[in-house]
């Protein structure tokens, strides 16, 4: 891929000044390590629903369901001019074809998750959702999304981005025609990067690829983009990596020889003992890959699902 992918992000975190005190939170990972290869769409929930910077800062107050976005001085509820503005620029980012989103934590605009909200009795819980990131991820429920605090994790990082570059390629196939062959190749490509995510999710996509003639079209892609994006939300565990190199393995049955064999069993052991990081029974495997002409297996997304300069399989 040599266009750089669409992604909607909180504008503080590429250094706009746009936070309540004219600040910003610029991620320097974000913008320069992931700014090679994505493009960003900025959204600052409070500057474009006509608030100015600096302004008063303002939380969340109430039950699930029924969260009132007020300022904490003045008490304004501005709750519903947020809304409202959320609602009509989500529907303004359907024309960008945005192939994911990273939201700011602990905003009470934009946080994903865990937002603090203050309850009836004065008190402070971690259990609210940003009203704009709520409206979001209601209107484009498939769209990968994450906060950049969580993406300091190693396995969450990965998870997001292997997430985005699959819905990147699954938009590629789908741009060329709803074509039960392309949805059959793209289906052999992927069909062990979804084992090491969703081993049942990978039988269930099967079968409907099996049944591919007896649906229309639309409906064919539809469900089967549902349970793509559904089944790589769940992260690809030690175990089930473990369970796909070994089928891998499989493919060289008649041609590993004894000390190829037993070195590739010794660096799968010591991947899954947690010892060595999954980029290192891989490296083994793509090698085999090469030197036997396994045509099958270099067509396999999850040999290289993002580009190994993000070295994100180098972490144990």
């Amino acid at each position: 891929m040599t266009d750089r992918i669409k992604l909607g992000i909180s504008s503080c975190l590429l250094g706009e000044p746009v936070r309540y005190d004219g600040g910003h939170k610029l991620d320097r990972y974000l913008k320069d390590t992931l700014g090679h290869y994505f493009e960003y769409v900025p959204v600052c929930p409070e500057v474009e629903c006509g608030l100015g910077t600096p302004r008063e800062s303002m939380h969340l107050e109430g039950e699930p369901g029924e969260l009132r976005l007020i300022t904490s001085r003045t008490r304004i509820d501005l709750t519903g001019r947020m809304l409202s503005w959320a609602e009509r620029r989500a529907r303004e980012l359907e024309s960008e074809k945005l192939h994911g989103f990273i939201f700011k934590s602990n905003s009470p605009s934009s946080g994903m998750e865990r937002v603090k909200v203050i309850d009836a009795k004065g008190m402070p819980r971690k259990t609210g959702v940003g009203l704009f990131a709520g409206v979001f991820i209601n209107h484009f429920p498939l769209l990968p999304v994450e906060e950049e605090g969580r993406l300091h994790d190693p396995g969450l990082r990965e998870n997001f981005i292997e997430r985005i570059f699959a819905l990147k390629r699954w938009r590629e196939t789908v741009e060329q025609g709803r074509k039960t062959s392309l949805l059959i190749a793209f289906h052999s490509r992927h069909k062990l990067q979804m084992m090491a995510h969703c081993p049942r999710c990978a039988t269930e996509m099967g079968r409907l690829v099996a049944r591919a003639s007896e649906m229309p079209s639309d409906a064919l892609f539809e469900g089967y983009e549902k349970m793509l994006l559904e089944g790589l939300r769940l992260k690809a565990t030690v175990k089930k990596n473990t369970n796909v190199l070994q089928h891998i393995m499989g493919y060289f049955k008649h041609q590993l020889t004894a000390d190829e064999k037993l070195e590739l069993l010794e660096a799968i052991e010591r991947y899954y003992k947690e010892y060595l990081p999954l980029v290192v029974p891989l490296a083994l495997l793509k090698h085999y890959v090469r030197k036997y002409d396994q045509t099958y297996l270099k067509e396999q997304s999850y040999l290289d699902p993002h580009p190994v300069e993000l070295q994100l399989r180098n972490h144990v």
